[in-house]
């Protein structure tokens, strides 16, 4: 019994440790994503993301919205811009990573809006 507990404990342990910094480390990158969201996107799109009609800019919270764009199409209106349209290219202001992490908050905002 005493082999099993010098196994087990700290195996658990390390487990509950990582799960830990895993889930500081998901929590980090939202508020990475939502930092730059509020820097770069929410003169636009609104600090809470639902947008501005007067300008046309979508409601991120509206589940219907969501649903009806690809993370693709979004990280591609995020990198390129969307001709036709205010939205301009980040290409050249995001790193890749800071693209990934406003596409993240952005889908974060519809789920908000399902509770």
């Amino acid at each position: 019994m005493k082999l099993f507990s010098r196994l087990v404990v700290p195996l658990v342990l390390g487990g509950a440790i990582l799960s830990a910094l895993s889930l500081s480390y998901a929590a980090g990158k939202k508020s990475e994503g939502a930092s730059t969201f509020m820097e770069k996107c929410s003169m636009c799109h609104g600090i809470d993301g639902k947008g501005y009609e007067a300008i046309h800019t979508p409601n991120f919270t509206d589940p219907k919205w969501q649903a009806a764009h690809s993370d693709k199409e979004l990280m591609s209106a995020i990198k390129n811009g969307v001709k036709g349209t205010a939205m301009v290219s980040f290409e050249d202001k995001l790193s890749h990573e800071q693209m990934v992490d406003v596409l993240k908050y952005i889908r974060s905002l519809g789920s908000k809006a399902k509770k």
